[in-house]
């Protein structure tokens, strides 16, 4: 009875390593046929403003947005992250990669030596991008300054530090679906919804997390605590934006001024700093998309504590 219920357990156990090495296992795309067309400069450097890029990946304290050595530190309840290098530098940046090690990267979250990345890196919005647009965005930064320079290793501890467990947490909060139109709406709306949920990844910050590091769906939008650790990140929903306008919010992704003439401080301010170079067509759809947000009750603000 004993050596049958050792045995039963072995099996189980081997059956439980076989199913977490299955769904743990990175999952990439494979090398694409020849593009439709060439990659579009402009279109890849939309991509780029319209990402964020350069919040992350431009080297801390020098004025060049365009020097992407990385080194930003970005801290989250599972330890601090540090942006990697990601010019055209073929040692320490990416220019050795191709477009598939890329379109791997920026979509799944995979890396060219098949390791997971950690998800600091927002590509559970990034998997909604067109591939086409990935490989515009890949040419416009061969296109940029070679930068040397290795960044130092993520400061994580036991046991987030395992990237094997990474695919877990893919497989819960990934859906791996492309974007789609939706036919009843504008080309405009569409344009903005495309912009927002995929490159723009607003969601990642203005949104609450649960415990295992996961978007809350239903409260999507809707504000919550800075993922770095810090102040209170707003609800961009009608809940709180229902008194802007369109075209309120366009203006503020331009110039990040608020309706009542004041100006946005904060994290915030490397996000307009990119927004701002993108043309006022995308702004206005991007506006137009937040607009039509339904309000969301989001996580309850926690009390300042009064000055003793």
């Amino acid at each position: 009875m004993l050596r049958r219920t050792i045995l039963v357990g072995m099996m189980a156990a081997v059956v439980a390593a076989a199913v977490y090495w299955w769904l743990s296992a990175p999952v990439v795309a494979a090398a694409g046929t020849a593009p439709s067309r060439a990659p579009d400069l402009a279109n890849g450097e939309v991509m780029f403003n319209a990402g964020g890029c350069a919040s992350c990946h431009a080297v801390p304290d020098q004025p060049d947005r365009l020097r992407l050595g990385g080194g930003v530190a970005i801290k989250s309840p599972f330890g601090t992250f540090y942006a990697p290098n990601i010019s055209s530098d073929p040692a320490d940046g990416i220019g050795k990669w191709t477009e598939t090690d890329f379109v791997n990267a920026v979509m799944h979250g995979v890396s060219p030596g098949g390791q997971h990345y950690f998800p600091a890196f927002p590509y559970t919005s990034y998997q909604h991008a067109k591939r086409q647009d990935v490989i515009d965005l890949f040419a416009y930064l061969k296109t940029l300054p070679a930068v040397a320079g290795k960044v130092r290793d993520h400061d994580v501890g036991f046991p987030f530090n395992i990237r094997r467990n990474i695919g877990i947490w893919k497989f819960l909060f990934m859906d791996g679906k492309p974007f789609v139109a939706d036919g009843s709406k504008s080309p405009q709306w569409n344009r903005g919804a495309y912009l927002v949920n995929s490159f723009g990844h607003c969601a990642e910050c203005h949104s609450p997390r649960n415990a295992l590091g996961g978007i809350i769906a239903g409260e999507r939008f809707a504000g919550g605590l800075n993922p770095e650790g810090e102040g209170w990140v707003p609800n961009i929903t009608q809940k709180r934006l229902g008194e802007w306008s369109a075209k309120d919010i366009a203006y503020f992704l331009k110039t990040g001024e608020l309706p009542d003439g004041d100006s946005v401080g904060g994290a915030m301010t490397r996000v307009i700093k990119n927004s701002s170079q993108l043309p006022d067509e995308d702004l206005a759809a991007m506006a137009d998309y937040l607009k039509s947000l339904p309000p969301v009750d989001g996580p309850p603000r926690p009390k300042r504590k009064e000055a003793s």
